[in-house]
């Protein structure tokens, strides 16, 4: 049973904070086009597009290009407005969020095709930046984002970030990530998505870190980004993208670490990029509900050690989060057994865990153990909609070039126990990943049916 949470004290109350944490003007705050950007630029920036802007409540903040995405994340705070971070940038999906946000509007680089019904703002060519450059401040009360869970398990939830609880995660990072030196970034995460909004648009507004402005995706792409920044250097990125390193193997520059999240990482995996890059490889534990509040070298260790200030108290279906910064205690459907020393165990999600002819299995484990099938190189087992007398379908899809699908799964049976064998198994030449490398669960039953 675990005690009510109790705040140590009451904390400061405090009104507004800069939009910047650190108040150099002159210091490199982004790497574009292999040439740094100061924050008296960027800020000239913010500041000059801020002016343009139309009177709104909400702007969908469509820009893909790293460095405008910051622009207009912070012009729109300047402005007083709400940034909206969608879950996918479908026509279909801009346009129910536009609708479902009366006041709002779609900030651009390009012409939307198909137009939305509401208003569209295409990004300046050019901006004229002010005689003189102010770090503005932003009150911590305000809602400077809404952000959308990635769909993996149903649809999208909106979930509203102000800009007080976004300072005060970001300063958790900042403690992991910058404690011996503010590092230059590369991402190959969206800025759009939790992740990438945390490490690539937070922490470099409220750390000294520098981000590079480009969103490489192919091995050779990180490579020369990585090549194009200054040490010391933070790879932001996700499993797949980590896999994929590794089977190309392009030289990296010296890493001073690698960040992982979004999907799990398996300890073999992490303990390659070490070995391989001669650096530490830290996996990273949120949510969009709550952002990031554990971390592990997953090479070395199991148990993930929670963030300062995080409490975690296990519940019937899920694991209740709380924290000073949380306006209310938030619900996660992660399983967790709690340790000492402020760390816990993963057991696994409430939506993952299955029962079938009264045996147990999660689905995370059914897929760690597909993706260890030698010859696949990604996959995944999920739950069908359709059920037979009450009992949940299981399916899988799998990228396994040389295997056939009856390969694939004689070898899985080696694996589990027989109830728990996907069928249909469908071999696909990639798997319907997202930006970020998630798997929406619509588009994973769309790639079976094809």
């Amino acid at each position: 049973m675990s005690a009510v949470f109790q705040p140590e004290r009451e904390p400061t109350p405090v009104r507004s904070l800069p939009l910047l944490a650190d108040g150099d003007l002159e210091r490199c705050f982004a790497w574009r086009d292999g040439k740094p950007a100061s924050v008296r630029a960027f800020l000239g920036d913010a500041q000059a597009l801020a002016a343009t802007l139309p009177a709104a409540h909400y702007a969908v903040n469509l820009c893909e290009d790293r460095y405008r995405f910051l622009v207009a994340f912070c012009a729109s705070a300047i402005a007083g407005q709400t940034n909206l971070l969608p879950s996918s940038r479908a026509p279909l999906a801009i346009a129910e969020t536009l609708q479902a946000y009366p006041g709002s509007y779609a900030l651009t680089e390009r012409v939307l095709d198909p137009a939305p019904s509401s208003r569209q703002v295409v990004f300046p060519t050019s901006l004229e930046a002010p005689n003189s450059v102010l770090i503005p401040e932003i009150p911590v009360s305000h809602t400077i984002a809404i952000a959308f869970t990635s769909g993996s398990t149903g649809q999208p939830k909106a979930n509203s970030k102000t800009w007080g609880g976004f300072c005060a995660s970001s300063a958790l990072n900042a403690d992991l990530l910058c404690a011996d030196a503010a590092p230059n970034i590369v991402a190959t995460v969206p800025a759009q998505h939790m992740y990438g909004l945390e490490l690539s648009v937070l922490l470099p507004l409220r750390s000294g870190a520098a981000i590079h402005t480009g969103h490489p995706f192919f091995p050779a792409d990180i490579a020369l980004a990585l090549h194009e920044i200054a040490a010391p250097r933070l790879l932001v990125t996700t499993p797949v993208h980590l896999r994929a390193l590794l089977r190309e193997s392009p030289d990296l520059p010296p890493l001073a670490a690698i960040a992982s999240a979004t999907a799990p990482l398996d300890a073999e995996l992490a303990a390659a990029a070490e070995s391989r890059y001669a650096t530490r490889v830290i996996e990273l534990f949120g949510s969009t509900e709550t952002c990031v509040i554990a971390h592990r070298r997953t090479a070395r260790d199991e148990a993930w050690q929670l963030y300062r200030g995080i409490e975690l108290h296990p519940q019937p279906d899920g694991t209740l989060v709380q924290a000073l910064h949380f306006a209310a205690p938030m619900l996660l459907q992660d399983i967790v057994e709690l340790l000492p020393e402020r760390r816990f165990a993963l057991c696994g999600r409430n939506s993952d865990l299955l029962e079938i002819a009264g045996k147990r299995a999660s689905l995370g484990d059914l897929t760690r153990k597909l993706l260890a099938i030698p010859g696949v190189e990604d996959g995944v087992v999920f739950v069908l909609d359709a059920q037979t007398n009450g009992v949940s379908r299981l399916g899988a899809l799998v990228v396994a070039p040389e295997l056939r699908e009856a390969d694939v799964l004689a070898a899985l049976r080696q694996a589990i126990d027989p109830v728990f064998l996907p069928r249909p198994l469908r071999c696909v030449t990639r798997l319907p990943r997202n930006a970020t490398g998630k798997l929406p669960r619509a588009a994973l039953l769309d790639a079976l049916k094809d």
